[in-house]
């Protein structure tokens, strides 16, 4: 089965992203640009999940719950689990070592939770733009344990990315894949440390009109959450580029 993918997409409940990416709206949007596999990853919290997948579903999407989390190197690195209970679990922890700081929207922007038809149920209250105290070395394996699959996102990026902020790719850190931007220059790739290393892509979207026609699909045996996660991690992983 060929899969258009998009796997960075960020709700309402990010601060920096628009009040229009509700849950249904994200899944609408989505299925206009012709994906069929997508995840959720908001900043530092998987609470619009539940709602995201919920509304995907109605459209026929194959929806991961996930997270963007911040790591303590102020790394971004997107996680994805193959269903709401470890994703929550994975949350949870998350939460108890997010700085405890009260989010302050005139500056940083609402947290909006909402339900899959995208009533408000409140706004969260944690500050979610901060970095947790968890070291980027220990993400892979601790996503691994809650069943999930971890990897820096935007290497290109001259901030919040793996590259610019440690300086070169580790082998160590355990990641099978990384995330580039669709403008990531050719001779970035071609770096030493980046030898071997797999890459795909996604919009990062923070607002429905970043939601772009797919360039990159997957061929699974299986419409599943396990069987995208098995082929991120995939030794031999490759991705189909489409035209766009």
């Amino acid at each position: 089965m060929i899969l258009p993918f998009d796997f960075h997409l960020h709700s309402c409940l990010s601060p920096c992203a628009s009040e229009d990416n509700t849950p249904a709206n994200l899944a609408g949007m989505c299925v206009l640009a012709g994906l069929k596999a997508v995840a959720l990853t908001d900043h530092n919290s998987v609470g619009n999940c539940a709602a995201f997948l919920a509304a995907a579903e109605r459209y026929g999407l194959l929806a991961l719950p996930g997270m963007e989390l911040t790591t303590a190197e102020e790394v971004h690195v997107i996680c994805l689990f193959p269903d709401l209970f470890s994703a929550s679990a994975f949350g949870d922890l998350v939460y108890q070592h997010l700085p405890p700081l009260r989010n302050k929207p005139r500056v940083f922007g609402k947290q909006i939770l909402m339900d899959s038809g995208d009533t408000v149920l409140g706004e969260e209250e944690r500050l979610l733009a901060g970095a947790a105290d968890l070291g980027v070395y220990e993400v892979a394996a601790l996503v691994s344990s809650f069943g999930g699959v971890a990897y820096p996102a935007h290497i290109d990026r001259p901030s919040f990315s793996l590259l610019s902020n440690l300086g070169l790719w580790d082998p160590g850190l355990g990641f099978p894949i990384a995330e580039v931007t669709r403008r990531c220059p050719t001779e970035l790739l071609r770096r030493p440390d980046l030898a071997g290393v797999r890459t795909l892509t996604a919009s990062d979207a923070h607002d429905l009109a970043q939601i772009a026609d797919p360039c990159q699909a997957l061929n699974l045996p299986s419409v599943t959450t396990d069987a995208v996660l098995k082929a991120l991690t995939s030794p031999d992983f490759s991705s189909i580029y489409l035209s766009f």
